[in-house]
């Protein structure tokens, strides 16, 4: 059987979503931009799947600007704000690449984490100054699941830097937390569809604060300008449908995945001792559905070549560029050391999984352990980590 652990990467599409879709892929395929009948159409359900964005976020419908996707939306909130307004960009370490990558290449600022991948937020308060015009700090790790406290994140930009306009990126955070809850406290928040059983190719970008905000793409002036191009129908019709069963199914979606990520990490913890949970660090404040851990000895690339073998499907931490493994940017910066980051393994749960999915993985993964361990027996670790 083939068991699929990489939610936190992509979620199969819902068939509820699908079914939204398939009239808008055969003969609702009009451009909404235009005049006729059949572009109203279009328009009309564009517009449908923008209320329910407003609805489950909890923003106006003429806030939800349409995107391609999350690195989209998390690059026209930071580069969009510093086009616009100028100033400094500040986020934290272990933000998603679509915002930290912005950040550096605009001599931005960032703030350190601790053990736990949560922000530090004495650390933030010294980079907040007049200079600052855009924040960014994620809702929740995509790697190792950290909720971060953007209660107190955003007190102190308020208190310290009221000028600065504060964005978070909510992709991993959509399909497990209320994010109605946030929406008074950003002025920006990001979010993609295929992250909670909607289709690839379709984001969100909650902009509430319009003025300061540049547009990136220009050229038909859709979505009131701040974001041209023509827009994906099918694909916004099917996001509207999936945000809006995420948000009727989270409660109970969430507390069934919770007992199977904790299931799936204690018996890995049973059959191999010395593996190190990564998020143990932030206690209760991580999303429901990651399991990511580090196994001594052992590297991410073989593992996952093993376990793709065996048809259970799942990622890791750390990835090869030029033929050299690097490890990942979050597990450095929550201070976990290379020779064990290489050994990461990002175990995701969701809407899909099932406890069979849980009984199989927990089959094959510490065999897949120990057969590499047997391979090159100099890799087994001679003391036991805690």
């Amino acid at each position: 059987m083939e068991v699929y652990l990489d939610h936190a990467a992509t979620t199969p599409v819902r068939a509820e979503v699908v079914e939204t879709m398939l009239p808008w892929l055969t003969g609702g395929f009009a451009n909404p931009s235009g005049a006729h009948r059949p572009a109203r159409r279009a328009r009309r359900a564009i517009d449908d799947a923008r209320d329910q964005f407003a609805s489950a976020l909890g923003c106006r419908p003429g806030d939800v600007v349409f995107t391609s996707g999350g690195t989209e939306s998390d690059n026209l909130a930071v580069q969009g704000v510093l086009d616009g307004a100028g100033g400094v960009a500040v986020c934290s370490s272990v933000e998603h690449p679509a915002v930290l990558q912005v950040v550096e290449a605009t001599d931005g600022r960032l703030v350190d984490v601790d053990a736990g991948g949560t922000v530090d937020l004495d650390r933030l308060e010294a980079a907040l100054d007049d200079d600052v015009s855009v924040v960014s700090v994620m809702t929740a790790n995509n790697e190792v699941g950290t909720v971060q406290p953007l209660a107190e994140v955003t007190d102190l930009v308020r208190r310290r830097a009221p000028q600065a306009l504060v964005h978070t990126d909510a992709v991993q955070a959509a399909a497990w937390l209320d994010l109605r809850e946030l929406m008074d406290r950003v002025d920006l928040l990001s979010v993609s569809a295929h992250k909670f059983g909607g289709p690839q190719g379709v984001g969100v970008l909650v902009v509430r604060t319009r003025g300061a905000l540049a547009a990136r793409q220009v050229g038909g002036g859709q979505e009131r300008g701040v974001r041209s191009g023509t827009h994906n129908t099918a694909g916004i019709v099917g996001a509207g449908r999936a945000v809006e069963l995420a948000a009727a199914h989270r409660e109970v979606d969430a507390a069934r995945i919770a007992g199977l990520a904790q299931r799936l990490l204690v018996g890995l913890r049973e059959a191999i001792p010395d593996l190190v949970d990564t998020g143990a660090a932030a206690g209760r404040h991580r999303l429901p559905g990651i399991v990511h851990v580090c196994i001594p000895g052992v590297e991410s690339e073989a593992l996952l070549f093993l376990l793709e073998g065996d048809e259970v499907y799942a990622s890791a931490a750390s990835s090869c560029a030029s033929g050299a493994q690097q490890s990942s940017h979050v597990l450095a910066a929550m201070g976990i050391e290379p020779a064990l980051s290489f050994g990461a393994l990002r175990l995701s749960l969701g809407h899909a999984s099932t406890d069979a999915d849980v009984e199989r993985a927990l089959t094959v993964i510490p065999a897949a352990v120990r057969s590499l361990r047997s391979t090159d027996p100099s890799t087994v670790p001679r003391t036991v980590a805690s």
